[in-house]
C-alpha cells in the first residue's frame, strides 16, 4: 500500500512537471474575417478601408506614391523554456494611390518572405571591457598619501592677469 502511495506520489508529480513544459498556440496581430475581406474594393478611401478592416498593424509612406497599410497576424507556438516557433503569417497589404484611394491590395504568408541577415559586426569602443573584479579593485594602490588638494598659490578662484579683482 505504502510502495502504491509513493509510485502514485511520484507519477502526479511528474505530471504537474511536464505540464508546466506543455506548448501553447498564440494568435498574434489583426485576425482577418473572410467577410470583412470580401468588402475591401478597389478605389475604397483610407477612411472606408479603415471603417471595414480597423487600424493597420503598421503603415508605410513612400514618397513618389502613395501610402501603404499592412495588416499583420501570426500563429506562434510558445513554450516556457523553449524559443517560440512560428507557425503562419498572414500580412494582407493594401496600397493607396496618391489620392488615397485603394490602388491595390495582395495577400502574403510566411512562405513569401525572405530571410535577411542583419549585419552583426560591432564598432570598436576606445579603451577595454573591465570585469566586476577588475572594477572593484582596479584603483588599489592608485593614490597619493601625502594628497591634500590643490597645489599651494592657488585659492579656488580664477582671475586673469592684470586685472584687480
Amino acid at each position: 500500500m505504502r510502495r502504491a502511495l509513493l509510485c502514485s506520489g511520484f507519477v502526479l508529480a511528474a505530471a504537474a512537471v511536464l505540464s508546466g513544459c506543455s506548448r501553447d498556440i498564440e494568435h498574434r496581430g489583426y485576425q482577418a474575417r473572410a467577410e470583412d475581406l470580401q468588402k475591401l474594393r478597389l478605389g475604397m478611401t483610407k477612411q472606408e478601408v479603415r471603417t471595414s478592416l480597423g487600424s493597420p498593424s503598421t503603415t508605410a509612406t513612400v514618397q513618389h506614391q502613395g501610402d501603404s497599410f499592412y495588416y499583420i497576424s501570426s500563429r506562434v507556438k510558445t513554450s516556457a523554456f523553449l524559443e517560440n516557433e512560428e507557425l503562419d503569417r498572414q500580412i494582407l497589404a493594401v496600397r493607396f494611390s496618391q489620392f488615397d484611394q485603394v490602388q491595390s491590395f495582395g495577400q502574403y504568408t510566411l512562405q513569401d518572405g525572405n530571410i535577411i541577415n542583419m549585419n552583426s559586426r560591432e564598432t570598436p569602443s576606445r579603451g577595454r571591457e573591465l570585469t566586476i573584479l577588475q572594477q572593484m579593485f582596479g584603483n588599489l594602490g592608485n593614490f597619493t598619501p601625502n594628497d591634500t588638494g590643490p597645489p599651494k598659490g592657488q585659492s579656488g578662484s580664477i582671475s586673469s592677469p592684470g586685472s584687480n579683482y
